[in-house]
């Protein structure tokens, strides 16, 4: 009887959601909470929160409170980004806020397509770029990824304006990969950042069916593991109104009835 209404409860879950998970794409509103270890030692938690978007002006949010003994790191930052043609995002406004042990600093990067200029200010020190439309920031150019993936775009190949500077990064499709963490089993793609030398590794994992929303990453200094970063929870919305549940709850509930 147990088994039944488990079953059951998940069904209605399944099909109460108003963003199931078919709807799903990377610019559907969410929430995604993450849990940052350092080796095996939990040093915080991490939060993107994409908002409803204002007409076409959409604004994605990183939050990041993390420490270790006596030392803290606190990070806000924000991105505010446009839709275009192709499913093509074009950034507009970029901030970062850091406070903790050490300096605190800030960064800011103004995208003018209109006067073909970026404005770049890291720390106090300010720089300027000629405006490219392949040109992005650090944290929309996830949401890009993430709809290139789902376009199946071959050349995963980005550039973007980092602490004062122009970066190039490349990645690698690994292969489809079964993911067991404490929030629940996903299916996944498998990356990794292309870098020329081994001593410096990158891996990260996202779920198609959730938009390609990254469930898990890893980074490896000279084969050692220094941070493990992993999706505790998310939460997928069709409107402002509308919130669908976690689809970690669900998978939870499905795991148990398979025990049984």
């Amino acid at each position: 009887m147990l088994k039944t209404l488990i079953i059951l409860s998940v069904i209605t879950l399944l099909f109460a959601s108003p963003a199931s998970q078919a709807n799903i794409s990377a610019l559907t509103p969410h929430t995604a909470e993450y849990q940052v270890n350092y080796g095996s030692i939990e040093l915080g938690r991490a939060r993107y929160i994409l908002s409803a978007p204002d007409g076409n002006l959409f604004q994605y949010r990183f939050d990041s409170d993390v420490g270790l003994l006596l030392l803290s790191d606190q990070r806000h930052i924000r991105s505010d980004f446009t839709l275009e043609a192709n499913n093509h995002l074009e950034p507009m406004r970029y901030s970062v806020e850091r406070t903790g042990t050490g300096p605190s600093f800030r960064e800011q990067a103004a995208f003018a397509k209109g006067q073909n200029v970026v404005h770049s200010r890291y720390k106090d020190e300010r720089a300027k770029f000629p405006y490219d439309s392949e040109l992005f920031d650090p944290l929309m150019v996830q949401l890009q990824f993430r709809l290139d993936m789902q376009a199946d775009k071959n050349e995963l190949h980005y550039t973007m304006v980092k602490e004062g500077e122009v970066d190039d990064y490349a990645f690698k499709i690994v292969g489809k990969e079964r993911v067991n963490i404490e929030s629940g089993s996903y299916q996944t793609v498998k990356f990794e950042v292309i870098r020329t030398s081994k001593k410096r590794q990158t891996f990260f994992w996202m779920a198609p069916k959730l938009g390609y929303l990254p469930i898990r990453l890893t980074h490896f200094e000279k084969g050692s593991k220094q941070l493990d970063i992993k999706l505790l929870n998310y939460q997928f919305e069709q409107s402002a109104a509308a919130n669908a549940p976690k689809q970690a709850q669900i998978d939870e509930a499905a795991s148990n009835t398979e025990g049984e």
